[in-house]
């Protein structure tokens, strides 16, 4: 007998197939076999597909669609300073997506997207025998649809189990969504490397760009991202990332998505990858911090995920202005000190060529500063260097480019500091393209910029680098004021009689230890120099010591301590001893900003705010600053009269005293402010202002030292200020403050430098002016 097979009998004797020729039959009992499991295991994916579809996860995730959305900081003329959070997303609707960029998608992806219903039937065949061949499960088929399914809904694991439920989700959410709304959930959702989800989170982070300035060879790079935002990210794997952004190239041409022109241009695009993603469109990062503080302090719970969206009082102009104004200036003043050396050496033994990329992991611990780039010494002589930067970049440094490091390139330079193989250097390029040797400032500064009148903040810079230190010295250092604090001596001798025609002696002068009450004291002018009687006026645009402290004893140190606070400063911070005349007392340059704001806008205290408004993620407003204005009386803080005359006697400061560099350089008379100095050199400050901006520089060490010989605020501090207002006061026209009522005005009688006519308060005024008394340049310290 030969085989039988009983299980088909019934059938065989119903159809007939006994009646075949027996080699047929042979044939077709295989065929049936296969035909009957394949029914089964219909039957049974149909009864796994019956119970559990009912159990699939609601589709409400996607219906009311509330990713993740990071906090934003934005100036207030709208430009991104920076954002925060885990995942950083820019939700798009799928109209706002350029249509290269959505083919791009397709092409790299799943180009029969609009076709299949969730599942592409094709691409699984084809799938399926590519991993028969391959012996495994090598190539996935998994459509846009799915995808969404999986990074909605499910895990990663690889297994039968959530394959088939990742088809089912796919069924139901094309069931109830359409094309439109599955793409573009897709493309907000996804991850791609780098905290970005979403691609128009992702052109920002790889190419600081929005999804429409995007280039056919950037949108080809994003697209490839998905597959293996790891394996493929351009930043850490540039290579495979561009071999991956070929295919999606290749790919869009086959699909007539691009002209053979098209392509060939793509592919000889260099494309410029952002590698360092902390970067900010703006640098603000002090003011950004400030704003995320204050964000988290009102909404603590879910701050960095509801897409909470801060709008600051910054100008992105005046912004941009500060912080190179500010860099410009520190480096300038690094430069007049000399080379210190190599920033650190690295041990270059392993190394085996000069490309070699264990070079950029030595270089990993020495990020740039802007365009101050670290690279590693690989050859050095008294003539050039040769000098490798991360990316692979080598450089040489000859001629004009070492002059400033040259002496570290003698053999008798410090061994712990000489130019040699293996030593991190810092380099710059040029206006004439050529590289130079810079190194990293050890000096700090700080700049603050405001609006007088209702202390908007224009533009802040808290230090040299954020990165390097977030302290932010606009806020949280305190110094001493040095010279800039003796406006507020002289606005409260103003109050207690003395005009700015007032006689005062600028004299040697002396104090035992039983006035100060602690040691004897001898003070000196910041030159040296002594020149005898003269108007209160002259010895404020000249900064004479003498003469701030001749004020403060006659006006009463207590009255005066007392006096500064109309200005905001605290009282506690201004002992009541003759060296406040001498700003011995401590500041911030956010206080300054808003004392010398009192004078600027005709005497009224404004409280300076960084933060406009917080609105959610449908931009409706949470919160919105509610700022004072100069103008209510209940704000006034001093006369107006005395503003008025300090703002006379200020601006004489700016054109003939300590800062007339400020409107020789400008060309325009309307600026006022005071230089400051503190002893031994140790701060250095210029506050000033124009009716429509007030602004404070700031330089000095974290740990206090002396700045070096003639670093006084003129030289180290003025021109950050100059530098900001260059550009700021470019297109404003001069204006100055109205005079008040109750001013009298007599002719001054000077024959030199100073206005034609002295003002008076009204009640003060003598009928008849004196002529100002020659100065005695012959007046020595006493012995």
């Amino acid at each position: 007998m030969g085989l039988r097979w009983p299980i088909m009998a019934p059938f065989v004797r119903s159809t007939g197939i006994s009646l075949l020729p027996k080699a047929l039959r042979w044939l077709l009992y295989p065929i049936l076999v296969v035909v009957g499991v394949v029914a089964i295991a219909v039957a049974m994916v149909a009864v796994v597909v019956s119970l559990a579809y009912p159990n699939l996860p609601s589709l409400e995730i996607l219906t009311d669609y509330r990713p993740k959305i990071p906090l934003r900081v934005y100036t207030a003329d709208g430009h991104l300073l920076g954002e925060f959070g885990e995942e950083r997303r820019a939700v798009v609707s799928i109209n706002e997506v350029p249509t290269i960029m959505k083919q791009a998608i397709l092409a790299a992806e799943d180009e029969r997207f609009y076709q299949h219903g969730g599942v592409d039937t094709l691409g699984v065949l084809r799938a399926l025998y590519a991993n028969l061949l391959s012996g495994g499960k090598r190539q996935g088929a998994s459509t846009i649809t799915q995808q969404v399914a999986k990074n909605f809904f499910l895990s990663s694991e690889k297994t039968y189990t959530r394959k088939l439920y990742e088809a089912l989700l796919a069924f139901k959410i094309e069931h109830n969504l359409s094309k439109d709304q599955i793409l573009e959930l897709y493309i907000n959702q996804i991850f791609l490397g780098q905290r970005a989800y979403g691609f128009a989170a992702a052109a920002q982070i790889y190419f600081g760009k929005a999804l429409a300035d995007l280039t056919i060879a950037e949108v080809a790079m994003l697209a490839g991202l998905p597959k293996a935002p790891s394996a493929y990210n351009p930043v850490a794997n540039p290579k495979r990332a561009r071999i991956r952004q070929q295919y999606v190239l290749r790919r869009m041409n086959e699909l007539g998505y691009i002209t053979d022109q098209q392509y060939e241009a793509a592919l000889a695009q260099p494309l410029v990858i952002r590698r360092d993603i902390t970067d900010a469109p703006l640098h603000a990062e002090f003011v950004t911090e400030m704003a995320r503080q204050i964000a988290a302090e009102r909404f603590p719970d879910d701050v960095y995920t509801r897409g909470l969206r801060v709008y600051t009082t910054i100008l992105r102009e005046d912004q941009e202005a500060a912080y190179q104004s500010l860099r410009r200036g520190v480096l300038d003043y690094d430069r007049r000190h000399g080379y210190r050396g190599a920033e650190a050496y690295v041990d270059l033994g392993e190394i085996r060529s000069e490309q070699d990329e264990a070079l950029d992991e030595l270089l990993a611990d020495f990020q740039d500063s802007e365009d101050l780039h670290p690279a590693i010494v690989l050859e050095a002589d008294s003539r050039k260097i040769r000098a490798y930067r991360r990316g692979g970049e080598i450089v040489t440094i000859n001629g004009e480019g070492l002059k400033f490091a040259a002496r570290m390139l003698d053999d008798k330079a410090p061994p712990n500091k000489r130019l040699r193989r293996g030593a991190v250097i810092r380099v710059q390029n040029d206006d004439k393209g050529s590289w130079r040797i810079v190194q990293m400032p050890d000096v700090e500064a700080a700049f603050l910029a405001a609006d007088p009148h209702d202390g908007a903040i224009r533009a802040l810079v808290g230090g040299f680098d954020f990165n390097r230190s977030k302290f932010n010295h606009v806020t949280q250092a305190w110094r001493q004021p040095g010279s800039s604090f003796k406006p507020f001596i002289y606005s409260g001798a103003l109050e207690r009689g003395f005009t700015p025609a007032s006689v005062i002696a600028d004299e040697p002068i002396s104090f035992p230890a039983s006035v100060t009450g602690s040691q004897a004291w001898e003070p000196k002018n910041y030159d040296g120099k002594y020149e005898g009687p003269m108007r209160m006026r002259t010895a404020l645009a000249k900064s004479k010591n003498m003469v701030s402290i001749r004020l403060l004893q006659a006006s009463g140190v207590r009255f005066v301590q007392e006096y500064v606070t109309r200005f905001g400063f605290e009282a506690s911070k201004h002992p009541p001893y003759l060296t406040m005349a001498l700003g011995a007392g401590s500041v911030t340059p956010w206080e300054m900003v808003t004392a010398y704001a009192v004078f600027a806008n005709g005497g009224y205290r404004i409280r300076p705010y960084v933060v406009r408004e917080i609105q959610d993620e449908k931009k409706q407003v949470l919160a919105r600053a509610e700022p004072v204005t100069a103008g209510d009386e209940n704000l006034r803080a001093i006369d107006p009269r005395n503003a008025y005359l300090m703002d006379s006697m200020l601006r004489d400061v700016t054109i003939y005293g300590t800062a007339a560099r400020a409107s020789a350089t400008l060309r325009r008379k309307d600026l006022a402010g005071k230089t400051g100095t503190t002893n031994e050199h140790v701060d250095a400050w210029f506050c000033g202002y124009q009716q429509t901006v007030v602004a404070c520089s700031w330089i000095g060490f974290d740990q206090p030292r002396n700045l070096g010989a003639g670093e006084t605020g003129g030289t180290a501090a003025l021109p950050t200020w100059i530098g900001y207002m260059a550009r700021i006061l470019r297109n404003v026209p001069e204006s100055f403050m109205p005079e008040p009522e109750g001013i009298v005005a007599l002719p001054s009688g000077t024959s030199g430098k100073g206005p034609a006519e002295e003002l008076f308060y009204q009640e003060n005024a003598p009928s008849e002016l004196e002529p100002e008394p020659p100065l005695d340049q012959s007046v020595k310290p006493e012995d």
